[in-house]
C-alpha cells in the first residue's frame, strides 16, 4: 500500500486571538527608539515611556481600564440571577426532527446505531444534540464575552490521556464542536449533563442539584484565582492531582487511580494486539469485528493512507523524524462515540522497526453544530475553513497539553482531523459514579472548564461578572435542572418515534 512521500510546506498561520479587556497601540518605531527597526511591510511600535512600546498583539500600557472592573459592570446588564431562565420557543424543533437534521451527510446505514445509543438514556441522548441544545442557549441571557468554547462540555467529555513524557493528564478531550462562542454555554451543557448523569447514577434530586451548584461554583473559584496569578503560572496551570485539591474533590481520588491504571494501558499497541493479525511475509493487518471495526476496500485505503501526506505537513517539524520511523501498514473504518456515529472515521496502523505499532485516528470533521446558532445571537458566520484544523487549533487553545501528533488533511475532498488512538485515554464514566461522588466530579470538571477558558478570555473579566457570592452558581444549577427535565421530554419523544417506526434504531450496539 502506498504511503506517499511527504512534502514540507510552511506552517499555517495562527489566528489571531480577540483581545479581551485593552487595545494593543499602533505607531512607528526606529533605533531612536531604542530597538531595532520595524519590518518594512510589518506593523511599527511606538515608544511610550522609559523603554516601553505599544506593540499590536501585546497589552496596551498603561492600564487604562480594569477586566475586573468591566466584569462587574456587565451585571447590570446580564443580571447572574438571570442565567436561571429557560424559555419556551413555540418554533423550536422537536427531538426526532433535530436527530434527523444532525444525521444529514453522515453514512446513512450507521445512522440507526447513532439514534440507539442516544436512545439509551437521557444523558446519551443530551450527548448527541449539542446542536438542538445551542438551539435553546441562543435563547438564553449572555454577557457577550466570548472563549473558545468546547461546544459539547458534558461531564463525559473530560478524561485522562497521556503527555509527551509519559504521565497522565486530566482535562476536556472531545473538541469537535469547539468554536469561539458564550462561555456560558459550555458551563450550562456541563451542569444540566451533571443533573442527567446524577439521575441515571440513581442520586436523588437534592444531589443532582448540589452537583451542578458545585461545578458552577468551582468554576466561578477557579476563574478568580487564575485571575490573581501572574499570568504564565496561570496559563500553564496543569490539571491533575493538584487541581483535584483545589478543587475540594479528595473523595474521586480512588476512582482517578483506578480510571488511571487502565488509562496506561491502553494503548496503540494494546489496541493492534487485539484488532490486528500477523500476515504472510510480514506486518499485520486490521481483523473485521462488524458493526465497530471493518476492513475497507483497496482504493478507500490508499486514499485515506495517501492523505497522511498532507497531514505531515500540519505537524511540527521537530515530529516529522518520528513518524518517519514507521511505516504505514493497514487502514480500517471504525465507528466511534456517540453524537460521532456516522462520520467517517478510520484507523491507520504504523509499525515500527521493532514491529510496535502506533495507530493513527482519522476522522472526519463536520462543520460544528453551533455554528447555526451562533449566527442567531449576531456572532459573523466565520469564512470558510478546514474543519480539522478548527478542531485542532481549537483543542489546543484549550488544552494546556494536547497530543503530540494532532493534525488534519482531507480525504477524497472532505475534511479530518488526525489524532493517536488509544493514548493512554481513560475517562470517569459519570453515571456511573456513586452518588455522594456526583457534586465532587461537578468541582472538579468545574475547574477543569475554567482553566480550559481562561486561554481565549481574560480571566480577570469573567471572573468580575461571575463575582464572590452563589448568585450565579443558584441561577446555573436552577436552569441545570429544567434543562435535565426538557432533556428527559425530548428523549420520551425520541423513544416513542423509535417504537412508532418513524425513526429507525439499532439498540445495544
Amino acid at each position: 500500500m502506498p504511503t506517499g512521500r511527504a512534502v514540507l510546506v510552511g506552517q499555517a498561520a495562527p489566528v489571531r486571538q480577540e483581545h479581551v479587556g485593552g487595545r494593543p497601540g499602533g505607531g512607528a518605531s526606529g533605533p531612536e527608539a531604542g530597538g531595532p527597526p520595524p519590518a518594512e511591510d510589518g506593523p511599527a511600535a511606538e515608544a511610550f515611556g522609559a523603554r516601553g512600546f505599544a506593540v499590536p498583539g501585546f497589552a496596551a500600557w498603561p492600564v487604562k481600564d480594569s477586566p475586573k472592573e468591566e466584569g462587574k459592570a456587565l451585571r447590570g446588564r446580564v443580571p447572574r440571577a438571570a442565567h436561571a431562565e429557560l424559555l419556551v420557543d413555540a418554533d423550536r424543533p422537536d427531538a426526532v426532527t433535530a436527530v434527523e437534521e444532525s444525521n444529514r451527510g453522515r453514512i446513512r446505514e450507521l445512522t440507526p446505531i447513532r439514534v440507539g445509543r442516544m436512545a439509551a438514556t437521557p444523558f446519551a441522548f443530551l450527548r448527541g444534540s449539542a446542536g438542538l441544545m445551542a438551539y435553546d442557549l441562543a435563547r438564553t441571557p449572555m454577557t457577550g464575552v466570548g472563549a473558545q468554547i468546547c461546544g459539547d462540555a458534558h461531564a463525559a467529555n473530560f478524561g485522562l490521556y497521556g503527555d509527551a513524557r509519559g504521565g497522565l493528564v486530566i482535562d476536556l478531550n472531545d473538541f469537535d464542536e469547539t468554536v469561539h462562542g458564550p462561555w456560558e454555554w459550555d458551563l450550562k451543557r456541563l451542569a444540566t449533563s451533571l443533573v442527567l448523569a446524577g439521575r441515571e447514577a440513581g442520586a436523588d434530586e437534592d444531589t443532582c442539584r448540589a452537583a451542578a451548584h458545585d461545578c458552577v461554583g468551582a468554576y466561578r473559584r477557579t476563574m478568580r484565582l487564575l485571575a490573581k496569578l501572574p499570568v504564565l503560572d496561570a496559563w500553564n496551570a496543569i490539571a491533575d492531582e493538584e487541581l483535584v485539591s483545589h478543587a475540594d474533590a479528595h473523595d474521586l481520588l480512588g476512582t482517578l487511580e483506578r480510571v488511571s491504571k487502565k488509562a496506561r494501558a491502553n494503548t496503540s499497541g494494546r489496541f493492534a494486539a487485539r484488532s490486528t493479525e500477523a500476515v504472510e511475509g510480514g506486518g499485520r493487518r486490521f481483523v473485521d469485528a462488524a458493526p465497530v471495526l471493518r476492513r475497507v476496500p483497496d482504493r478507500e485505503a490508499a486514499a485515506v493512507a495517501a492523505s497522511l501526506d498532507h497531514y505531515l505537513t500540519t505537524l511540527s517539524e521537530d515530529r516529522l523524524p518520528l513518524l518517519a520511523r514507521y511505516a504505514v501498514h493497514d487502514v480500517a473504518f471504525r465507528v466511534v462515540g456517540t453524537g460521532s456515529v456516522g462520520t467517517r472515521s478510520y484507523v491507520v496502523l504504523l509499525l515500527d522497526h521493532c514491529g510496535e505499532a502506533l495507530v493513527l485516528q482519522v476522522k472526519e470533521a463536520r462543520a460544528s453544530a453551533l455554528l447555526p446558532h451562533l449566527a442567531t445571537i449576531g456572532r459573523p458566520m466565520p469564512e470558510a475553513v478546514h474543519e480539522g484544523r478548527r478542531v485542532v487549533l481549537g483543542q489546543k487553545r484549550m488544552q494546556v497539553v494536547s497530543d503530540i501528533l494532532l493534525g488534519w488533511t482531507s480525504v477524497d475532498g472532505l475534511p479530518y482531523q488526525v489524532r493517536q488512538f488509544r493514548n493512554r485515554k481513560g475517562s470517569v464514566d459519570p453515571a456511573a459514579l456513586a452518588a455522594d461522588h456526583i457534586d465532587d466530579y461537578g468541582r472538579m470538571t468545574g475547574a477543569l472548564l475554567a482553566r480550559a477558558h481562561s486561554h481565549s478570555a481574560d480571566p480577570r473579566l469573567i471572573a468580575g461578572y461571575c463575582g464572590k457570592n452563589e448568585e450565579l452558581d443558584e441561577a446555573v444549577a436552577s436552569f441545570a435542572v429544567a434543562y435535565a427535565d426538557r432533556t428527559e421530554a425530548d428523549h420520551a419523544v425520541l423513544t416513542a418515534a423509535i417504537r412508532s417506526g418513524r425513526i429507525a434504531s439499532e439498540p445495544g450496539v
